[in-house]
């Protein structure tokens, strides 16, 4: 789906990257490990076989993010074995855990060079240029807020940190850190307590800033896009509010310019098609894109798909304008989240699959998932247990994925109305949508209850339909391959009469 690279192409500078990709994150640390035991050998990027790139980057992926690839932090990593609830949450997903198996957090980054356990940076060139070989791009992170306790900067560049005094290690020990007889602020998200392991940059700073925008810049030769992490932690105003007098610059700092367009303009200068998604929270999406960000993440998506919100507010939710909604990154299941399969049955987590997937926007393929992996790894692992896998929900991702490579997401995207009848009022229950594009039409129906529902599809995103159209229709269920056959006459008169199943879907592509 949407592979615009050829072979010995840099991706993403030949062309823009597709409206609606879809991306497969890779927990890369652990996934290798897996990959070893299989081969009973050691192994890096660089060693991955050609087969299990075909799989990774199977067709309708458009980009792999391989999550966690920079240098963890020794002294993170002893952090980690060391603060109760960070041992007590490895124990739980690994409990025969040893000190060798908590190598650090992923988002305790040392440096930003691959970690040499993963080969260095010669190893993710090959992984790239396999990706690239199968027409897709590589995703990396960017943790704009903090480092850890040992990264180069603390000792070279100290000023660019947030300081604290003796006093206030005295004071509150558990949010700040003595190193080398300077007092460093541990980094924090103003809603909890401060992270136990990492240092908290200055994001006021024009220096910092400027670091920033040198180290982003960089990155734009060694992928094709940046997820970064909690990204609106560094906004001006939620970093002055977190941080009052000691954010240097103060609550307007570079005249206003912001963090962030600093550092995407540094990184666009350099490479214009390189993309940018934040993890956002608090309401603030609107505020990262007017700042830059090609996409944000869609939580309220993920909530209402956990809570087993009614349908309406699933349609309520999807009714912003196509540009906006082709601003979201959406998921079922996330590094950060628990499993899908441990928070859904069966049903609802394919009902929850279809809607995310055929949607407007990113779609995040969490790797694992599409397996049924019900043990969520605290990014401080380099191992994770054995698990069995769920080959029907592999065979139904697969599906999914080849319904996606055959261009489910391509062309426009129309919220449509399913109507009921004054005695039955199921089609509540329903949420529907269309694909529209100049080779095809695709219809999607999800039923997002447990409960069976029915109704008339009002098919207004295919309003160029003739309201005399006489020849027969043919509705092939991409998913369940069953095929259906209607009036054309009919179809474009009254629309399309559904019925599904409790948490049912249809993936219908129109003949």
């Amino acid at each position: 789906m949407n592979k615009v690279a050829e072979v010995g192409t840099p991706v993403g500078r030949s062309a823009g990257w597709p409206d609606h990709p879809v991306v497969h994150e890779i927990f890369t640390w652990v996934w290798l490990a897996d990959l070893e035991r299989v081969a009973g050998r050691t192994m890096t990027l660089a060693d991955v076989p050609d087969e299990v790139w075909d799989d990774v980057a199977r067709p309708g992926i458009d980009a792999v993010w391989l999550m966690g690839v920079w240098e963890r932090s020794p002294l993170g990593a002893a952090i980690a074995r060391a603060v109760p609830s960070m041992v007590e949450a490895q124990r739980a997903a690994l409990d025969d855990a040893t000190d060798a198996d908590v190598v650090g957090s992923a988002y305790c980054i040392r440096d930003y060079v691959v970690d040499p356990r993963l080969g260095g940076d010669e190893a993710l060139a090959v992984a790239r240029a396999a990706l690239a070989a199968r027409g897709v791009r590589l995703v990396l992170d960017f943790v704009p807020n903090h480092v850890a306790p040992d990264h180069p900067w603390v000792t070279s560049r100290p000023e660019l940190f947030v300081h604290g005094s003796r006093d206030d290690l005295e004071r509150d020990p558990p949010s700040f850190l003595e190193i080398d007889e300077r007092v460093f602020a541990l980094g924090r998200d103003p809603y909890f307590p401060a992270w136990p392991e990492v240092l908290q940059l200055d994001a006021s700073s024009a220096a910092l800033r400027a670091a920033a925008a040198e180290l982003v810049a960089g990155l734009t030769d060694r992928c094709d896009a940046l997820r970064c992490d909690m990204a609106m932690l560094v906004l001006d105003d939620v970093f002055h509010r977190t941080w009052g007098d000691r954010a240097s610059g103060g609550p307007a700092p570079d005249g206003g310019i912001g963090y962030w367009p600093t550092v995407i303009g540094a990184a666009r200068a350099v490479r214009p098609d390189f993309a940018f998604w934040a993890e956002a929270y608090w309401d603030l999406e609107p505020v990262l894109l007017a700042e830059g960000f090609d996409a944000c993440y869609d939580k309220g998506l993920y909530d209402l798909l956990v809570r087993r919100a009614p349908a309406g507010e699933l349609r309520a939710h999807v009714a912003a304008p196509p540009d906006r909604q082709r601003r979201t990154v959406r998921f079922v299941e996330n590094h950060d989240e628990p499993r899908a399969a441990a928070v859904f049955d069966d049903a609802q987590h394919r009902a929850a699959l279809v809607s995310v997937f055929t949607l407007p926007g990113v779609a995040l393929l969490h790797e694992g998932e599409a397996d049924g992996r019900r043990v969520r790894v605290p990014v401080t692992l380099g191992r994770r247990p054995l698990e069995s896998r769920d080959t029907e929900l592999r065979r139904f991702v697969d599906r999914l994925l080849a319904a996606l490579a055959g261009g489910v997401r391509e062309g426009d995207w129309t919220l449509v109305n399913v109507e009921g009848w004054p005695d039955n009022q199921s089609a509540e229950r329903l949420a529907a949508w269309t694909w529209t594009s100049i080779e095809s039409r695709h219809l999607v129906v999800v039923n997002l209850s447990g409960e069976r529902a029915d109704g008339t599809v009002h098919l207004g995103g295919w309003a160029d339909l003739p309201a005399d159209l006489r020849t027969d229709v043919v509705f092939d269920d991409l998913l369940s391959g069953e095929r259906y056959v209607r009036d054309g006459q009919q179809l474009a008169a009254d629309g399309l009469y559904v019925a599904l199943d409790g948490h049912g879907v249809h993936l219908l592509r129109m003949r």
